[in-house]
């Protein structure tokens, strides 16, 4: 498309035809007197011939023939699909299909295949490093929270002035947070994680050790941990738990690529588990909790992992010889 200055308007190129056709200039000058090439000129030179002055408009750069376009049936058939999203959703979720964003497309593989693989790293082998976090997630008020009922609902006002009143009366107004802390091995993902109250030392060196013992029932002898710089994990507690026989490596501060999988697990988390149906309660929402951490570690396949779950990845599975 032209813009209104441009040298080749509509008008402009009606006169540069008309220069070569009517006045029988060559190419070359008409080209010249326009400050185009000598191809644009025996382009509206032509088009003037075959269609005067309607010729001089711009054309579509639509193709003629699509060759590899879908049949329109079947364009119908998916815009049917696309005014349906419950029914969809419903049926992909009963098969265990993923959602799209989590799957790898050719076309994006192909933009973004150098930098994921100039990033990814992956231990050789599981224990080798175990990524350590803590997700600070909202409680759930009783009876459910704006995400069930909306934010102008009635029980979502009921819980404002509950907090209002709350702090009115010197009390936190707060509901207060949930703390999930993780432990996933490098190679395998698989994870142990516990929904605990708070996120001091104590509470996390407790935590470990727990962690420690999940992985070493599995055959998994950790050799390394990698943990961000929390007050909890900077403390003497920490180091005396791990130990002289487990290493403890630090995420950059502000680089949260270093600790990527345990960050992908919390991502996955709030989209599977958090965030995928409406709770009435927090406690109703913990309960699911260890099922749904049995599904990912057992029968959820990681696009990562060729589609395996992370206990396919587990060397010595209990009752397994080494």
């Amino acid at each position: 498309m032209s813009h209104a200055n441009a040298i080749l308007t509509p008008a402009g190129r009606l006169r540069l035809a008309r220069l070569v056709v009517d006045q029988r200039w060559t190419y070359a000058r008409a080209a010249e007197r326009f400050s185009v090439s000598t191809t644009t000129a025996r382009r509206w030179a032509v088009r003037y011939r075959e269609l005067g002055t309607a010729g001089m408009v711009d054309r579509s750069s639509r193709p003629h023939r699509c060759p590899n376009q879908l049949p329109q049936r079947t364009e119908r058939r998916i815009v049917k699909l696309r005014l349906n999203p419950s029914t969809v959703h419903q049926v992909l979720r009963r098969y265990g299909c993923p959602r799209l964003k989590w799957t790898d497309p050719a076309t994006g593989a192909r933009i973004k295949t150098s930098s994921r693989d100039k990033n990814r790293y992956e231990h050789a082998a599981a224990g080798d490093l175990v990524h350590v976090d803590i997700k600070k997630l909202g409680r759930i008020p009783d009876g459910g929270g704006w995400r069930a009922f909306g934010r102008d609902s009635a029980q979502h006002r009921h819980s404002d002035a509950a907090r209002e009143r709350a702090g009115r009366a010197g009390a936190s107004p707060s509901r207060g947070y949930s703390y999930l802390h993780h432990a996933v091995d490098d190679h395998s993902r698989l994870a142990y994680s516990e929904i605990l109250t708070d996120e001091r030392k104590e509470t996390a060196a407790a935590f470990w050790m727990r962690a420690n013992a999940f992985f070493a029932a599995h055959g998994i002898t950790v050799k390394a941990v990698l943990t961000d710089n929390g007050p909890c994990y900077r403390s003497r507690l920490w180091a005396k738990t791990l130990g002289t026989q487990i290493k403890h490596r630090r995420t950059r501060p502000y680089r949260p690529q270093t600790n990527g999988k345990v960050e992908r697990f919390n991502r996955t988390l709030l989209e599977e588990w958090a965030y995928a149906c409406v709770y009435l309660s927090e406690a109703d929402r913990s309960a699911a909790y260890p099922v749904w951490l049995h599904h990912y570690n057992h029968h959820r396949g990681h696009t990562s992992l060729s589609g395996k779950s992370p206990i396919d990845r587990v060397p010595n599975l209990p009752g397994q010889n080494t």
